[in-house]
């Protein structure tokens, strides 16, 4: 099958987030690159739809309450219910088609779902996987009508999918890493990491640090494990929008000046380094304002606490300083098309992260044309390169020094800008395709030769596989 075209299917874990993730973006630009690569692709999602009814199954689908369609009549039937799934936990999970029939409207979900030719849900799946796995240390089989040649799970899942190649994508360590800026239970992480480095088909990941850290880590041999890096995919009207429009939306929608402030995008929580870069940023003591996009996750409060009343305060009466917290706009969302033109219009991006398994907002921004400061640690020096500017990230005057050139250089922020756009082309949607073709045909190449040394060596025991 070296070459051909294959069934393959994804998980839609990250994919049914409803503000989408970094995870979610990498799930849907995968779907994408398979299907042009002429692929058929699956995705599975876990969602709690019930019923066997087909068009309830896909109003369920799109259901923002995840009522799962009808209701169980009766206290009896319920309980019926709960020991099937109980029952399911235990052994493995089914799952049935979505049909999207047209009866949904789903015009609303477009820019959120990936490409697909069938749609699946194994009802909680990921959830009852998970605790299955914590209560045996098994992965949970799941079962598809239509059997993939491969199972693509584009996160560190306790899954696995029956009579095929399961390949597994990990991001990063960071809960391993930086232990302090996660919510998981690490012990159990990392024995689920582990178990999924040796039952793996092949390993995935996204940077070649966070290769690096899998090897040394998680003891992968290096033949296990495959870079692919990630793909940058804008759709072009969004990035040739002519900046006239541009301008209008970023000074209608949030009252800024074109290219008259700074930016930083992405989740509020301690891996970002928010806290630093608004220490930083008040401390530079420039006028440009500061945007910053994102929904309060984890360990928000602490990330920025540095705007609170008591601490401005504070500040004042200690260094004399004339700190204006409204330079500082907080954004909880914006719809992605807004977004790249909020990104377009920036004066510059700020991204210090303290670790990123690849950082997807900095070369987002940089296929954009806008210049980037981001961090030394990570991933981040190796997918930068020399095309942005690199600070320490725990050094606040470091990065408060970066934002001051940025700010007041304009011949920096262009050479930036230009080497920032010619270094987000080495990772194009084609490179990516082919970075996930050569991966496929390795896998089924490696699965071919073991066939072959079973006939060679005379196995009695050997049979055609049925993967």
């Amino acid at each position: 099958m070296s070459g051909g075209k294959r069934q393959v299917m994804i998980d839609g874990f990250s994919l049914a987030i409803e503000e989408g993730t970094g995870i979610s973006t990498y799930a849907r630009n995968l779907s994408y690159a398979l299907h042009d690569a002429g692929h058929q692709v699956h995705v599975l999602y876990g969602l709690p739809i019930k019923g066997v009814n087909p068009l309830l199954r896909e109003v369920a689908f799109f259901d923002p309450q995840r009522t799962g369609g009808m209701k169980w009549a009766s206290t009896r039937e319920s309980m019926y219910q709960a020991l099937a799934d109980a029952r399911d936990t235990l052994t493995h999970a089914r799952a049935q088609r979505v049909d999207l029939s047209g009866a949904v409207i789903a015009a609303p979900f477009r820019s959120r779902l990936p490409y697909f030719d069938q749609l699946w849900n194994a009802r909680n799946v990921f959830l009852r996987a998970d605790k299955h796995f914590n209560r045996t240390k098994k992965f949970l089989p799941v079962s598809v009508p239509v059997r993939p040649d491969i199972a693509h799970w584009t996160f560190p899942l306790p899954v696995r999918a029956n009579r095929t190649k399961n390949i597994y994508t990990i991001h990063d360590l960071v809960p391993l890493r930086l232990p302090y800026t996660t919510l998981d239970i690490k012990r159990r992480h990392y024995r689920k990491l582990r178990r999924i480095c040796r039952e793996a088909d092949h390993i995935v990941t996204v940077s070649e640090n966070s290769k690096k850290d899998i090897i040394n880590l998680l003891g992968v041999p290096e033949e296990r494990i495959t870079n692919t890096y990630q793909a940058v995919a804008i759709p072009e009207k969004y990035v040739t929008k002519p900046i006239d429009v541009v301008r209008r939306e970023v000074e209608g929608t949030f009252n800024l000046s074109y290219k008259g402030y700074l930016l930083f995008y992405g989740a509020i929580e301690p891996k970002k380094n928010v806290g630093r870069l608004i220490e930083a940023y008040l401390g530079s003591k420039i006028d440009t304002p500061l945007v910053v996009v994102g929904k309060a996750a984890w360990k928000s409060e602490q990330e920025l606490r540095i705007l609170n009343d008591d601490v401005v305060r504070y500040l004042e009466h200690i260094d004399s300083l004339t700190v204006n917290r409204s330079r500082v706009q907080r954004i909880d969302y914006v719809p992605f098309p807004l977004l790249v033109s909020l990104v377009r219009g920036a004066k510059a991006m700020l991204f210090p992260s303290l670790y990123e398994g690849f950082g997807l907002p900095a070369l987002e921004a940089m296929t954009l044309g806008t210049p980037v400061l981001t961090s030394t640690e990570g991933s981040m020096p190796e997918i930068a390169g020399d095309a942005a500017m690199l600070i320490d990230p725990y050094d606040t005057a470091q990065i408060a020094d970066g934002i001051r050139a940025l700010d007041s250089n304009a011949e920096l922020r262009s050479e930036l800008a230009a080497k920032g756009v010619s270094r987000a082309r080495l990772f194009s949607t084609e490179r990516y395709r082919a970075r996930i073709e050569e991966l496929y045909d390795g896998v089924f190449e490696k699965k071919e030769m073991r066939e072959m040394n079973h006939i060679d060596q005379g196995d009695p025991t050997w049979l055609p596989s049925t993967n």
